[in-house]
């Protein structure tokens, strides 16, 4: 009977197993981001309420920046319509926390990838949009080209930043004297700074930009070439859609990859029938790599042909053609001594 009972009771639990195998298999799958996405016909960004060149909103409620156009550009690829996004600014501290509730599709530029927040926070870090970093600004006419000629100066940064840490840490490694002056307000040290009581103004180079785009109009001040710190930042999806992080992620490779093939918003049609093969596979007149995405084999050329390539993307928001006039650094191109650089398009 012993025996019996445990073939019996073998037998049960083979049969449970195999129905609940057999409704896992048959139940309908869970709607992905994409789904949600053409079903609500419109991308959901979360962007910053500023600052200008990232993230920014007219008077007419017209958005633009580099966050922004990097939306338009998934939602050209996905619908075909760059118009097709919806941005919602999102402050700081609720930002993590409205994408993973699921009131926004992605965060556009709004924190520095780091290991905790990729792992610990249930969002992910696609890659890198723009290559930021703590930057050191003087005026020309302390005749100063580098870090390493501020050795006993006063540098003015923002109080409760990490931007007094990091001069810190990097004057001291190179055995370096220096006064840090703090200050609650950002206001007040760029004052400072202006007024003369500091030799250096240091903070991310983005946030330097903006100082310099409102108080420079002759040239007078400039940005040293040492970065003392590293902060990359790009688009954030949610945790666990592997189809959506590939889409947002394809989608930046694909406009760094149109300008290191040459392909622009202004020559993208003609360039479909080109005779180069890779130019071709991006555009989509060659094979139909679309359909990895769940995209339309256009995706790349409507998100190119609409918005353009990385380049013509950063010089208009943050580059030369803009009011930041910032070089491309280390968000040129990797054969120009830059880091940005697409995985094969194959």
């Amino acid at each position: 009977m012993m025996i019996w009972a445990g073939q019996i009771s073998r037998g049960l639990l083979g049969v449970v197993a195999s129905a609940l195998l057999l409704a896992i298999c048959n139940a309908p799958a869970a709607a992905g981001t994409l789904d949600e996405v053409r079903a609500r016909g419109h991308v959901l960004c979360g962007v910053a309420d500023g600052p200008l060149g990232f993230s920014h909103i007219d008077e007419q409620g017209v958005w633009s920046g580099l966050d922004v156009d990097f939306c338009a550009a998934l939602a050209a690829a996905i619908f075909g319509d760059k118009s097709a996004v919806k941005y919602r600014p999102l402050m700081l501290a609720e930002r993590f926390s409205a994408l993973r509730a699921g009131d926004v599709d992605l965060l556009g530029r709004s924190a520095t990838w780091t290991l905790s927040r990729d792992m610990d926070l249930g969002v992910r870090f696609v890659d890198t949009l723009f290559h930021d970093g703590q930057a050191v600004m003087v005026k020309r006419a302390q005749a100063v080209t580098s870090v390493l000629e501020l050795s006993g100066a006063t540098i003015c940064v923002l109080a409760q930043t990490p931007a007094a840490r990091h001069v810190s840490e990097y004057f001291a490694k190179r055995e370096m004297q220096l006064t840090v002056l703090s200050f609650e307000k950002w206001d007040a040290a760029v004052e400072a700074y202006l007024n003369g009581r500091c030799t250096a103004l240091s903070a991310d180079l983005s946030t330097l930009a903006l100082v310099r785009a409102t108080i420079d109009g002759a040239g007078a001040h400039q940005f040293l070439p040492e970065m003392l710190s590293k902060e990359p930042l790009g688009p954030v999806v949610r945790q666990g859609d592997p189809q959506w992080f590939g889409i947002v992620r394809w989608v930046l490779y694909a406009l760094i990859a149109a300008e290191e093939l040459g392909v622009t918003s202004s020559n993208a049609a003609e360039s479909r029938q080109s005779k180069v093969v890779e130019v071709r596979r991006l555009l989509g007149t060659e094979g139909d790599l679309g359909a990895s995405l769940g995209l339309g084999r256009d995706w790349a050329y409507q998100a190119i042909r609409q918005v353009g390539n990385y380049g013509e993307v950063f010089e208009r928001n943050v580059g030369m053609r803009s009011p930041l006039k910032l070089e491309r650094r280390a968000n040129g191109l990797w054969f120009n001594g830059g880091l940005m650089q697409a995985p094969p398009v194959r």
